[in-house]
């Protein structure tokens, strides 16, 4: 019997070797320590059959629905899984009237397990809601995107949350070893080596998806023809050939958090602002505009008048964008980025905008005081619209007078921190003030 017959008849009906390691206990599961480890929350669960609705919240191949099929091995109740791709409201409406069957006639719970509930539009998500209230079925959904995006408030609040982790390398690696020494479900009874570096690049290059390692072993092992002696060695030069380089996933909630991680780091003075921006742009395909926006925003946020030249800086790199495009536009758009990343940092303009809009909240209808009043008209002075001071006419160009409504005199609502060139605007305030004081006096 050569390898491919082998290998054929041990893998059943055809099953693919991640198929057929596919953990079926919570001690063959791989990873997750923070939710299904020694006494946690979701292990006691599962072992005491105690699963309430719970969301499985995670990128691909972190072991959300390997979890499920877990769930489904150890309930003593009906277990249903549903894809939300092909899944209609006639088909979840179907499973709670069987639901309802199960527990009205013999006390049986149902757990119905839903893969990929970001696909679930609002209306099929509403059908579910009562179900879940009501405790006719316990609720399973799985999904590689954000919830608090995607899934029905009402949903996410009757269920608890569960964030799964990327796995690292090291669980792939744990995968890999398992399969090959598993003589059962796995590789074990085959006459196959499978050499250390060959087994850390597959691993590596997975990136963390288990099942992309497994298949990578597979295609190595099944197309590597056998030596003299009969044995199938994977070399580091068949594990390079066997798999390439993952393409990275770039759906909505991925692009959110890469532009929120740009705009973090701007704010934080790290320059791993522009390690975020390629990647968004040179591996996830994003728009750079979209990040030209961001960064003109940060620069009056999280910098204004501190660094002025920093917002001169951006509207410069989005100006050299339309106009020359991508990617030659690439170093002057860095060029902006790390001029805000090593700006120094204020959030007074912010704060000054909150001021107001706190002020306008109290104040309802502001009333132009008077004295600056339009008074380029006839009869401007027999209405009281007299008594503006010129601020030119005046030593340092400056007066002391109320520009506020009345309700609000006084009041301050742009504070100058010491950063950078705020540090001569602060100076320059308390300046006024102080002759604001003095002239009061």
């Amino acid at each position: 019997m050569d390898l491919f017959s082998l290998a054929a008849e041990q893998s059943g009906q055809g099953k693919l070797l991640a198929d057929r390691m596919r953990p079926a206990t919570l001690d063959e599961y791989i990873g997750q320590e923070h939710i299904v480890g020694r006494g946690r929350l979701l292990r006691r669960a599962i072992e005491a059959d105690q699963v309430s609705s719970i969301l499985l919240y995670g990128p691909p191949g972190t072991g959300k629905t390997t979890l499920a099929n877990i769930i489904s091995r150890a309930t003593q109740g009906e277990y249903v899984k549903l894809n939300a791709v092909d899944a209609t409201v006639k088909d979840v409406r179907e499973v709670i009237e069987q639901a309802k069957n199960n527990k009205e006639l013999y006390g049986r719970k149902t757990i119905l397990f839903l893969d990929e509930v970001h696909r679930f539009n609002t209306s099929r998500q509403d059908a579910l809601l009562p179900a879940v209230e009501q405790g006719i079925i316990v609720f399973i959904g799985a999904t590689t995107e954000n919830p608090f995006h995607h899934v029905n408030g009402a949903l996410l609040s009757r269920s608890t949350l569960f964030e799964l982790h990327a796995l690292t390398h090291e669980h792939s690696l744990t995968a890999l070893r398992r399969a090959l020494t598993d003589r059962d479900r796995g590789l074990g009874q085959l006459p196959l080596q499978a050499a250390d570096e060959a087994l850390a690049h597959i691993a590596r290059m997975a990136g963390g998806d288990i099942r992309r390692a497994l298949n990578a072993l597979e295609l190595a092992a099944l197309t590597t023809p056998p030596d003299a002696d009969g044995v199938v060695r994977v070399t580091l030069e068949v594990a390079e050939e066997s798999i390439r380089r993952p393409t990275v996933k770039a759906d909505e909630s991925t692009q959110y958090d890469v532009l929120s991680a740009f705009h973090k780091s701007i704010r934080g003075s790290s320059d791993a602002a522009l390690l975020w921006f390629l990647y968004a742009v040179e591996k996830l395909g994003m728009d750079p505009m979209t990040f030209l926006r961001r960064l003109i925003v940060a620069c009056s946020e999280d910098i204004g008048l501190a660094n002025p030249q920093a917002m001169v800086q951006s509207v410069t790199a989005m100006d050299a964008y339309h106009k020359i495009g991508w990617p030659e536009s690439k170093y002057v758009i860095a060029q902006a980025i790390l001029f805000a990343v090593e700006s120094p940092k204020s959030n007074a303009i912010p704060t000054a905008i909150g001021n107001v809009m706190g002020a306008l909240d109290m104040l309802g209808a502001a009333e132009v005081p008077l004295h600056l009043r339009d008074a380029h008209y006839k009869g401007a002075e027999k209405l009281g619209h007299t008594g503006y001071l010129y601020p030119h006419n005046f030593p340092g160009h400056y007066v002391e007078q109320n520009y506020l409504p009345e309700r609000l005199k006084g009041k301050y609502f742009y504070e100058a921190t010491e950063q950078g060139m705020e540090e001569k605007i602060a100076q320059n305030q308390a300046r006024r003030r102080k002759q604001g004081r003095q002239a009061k006096a």
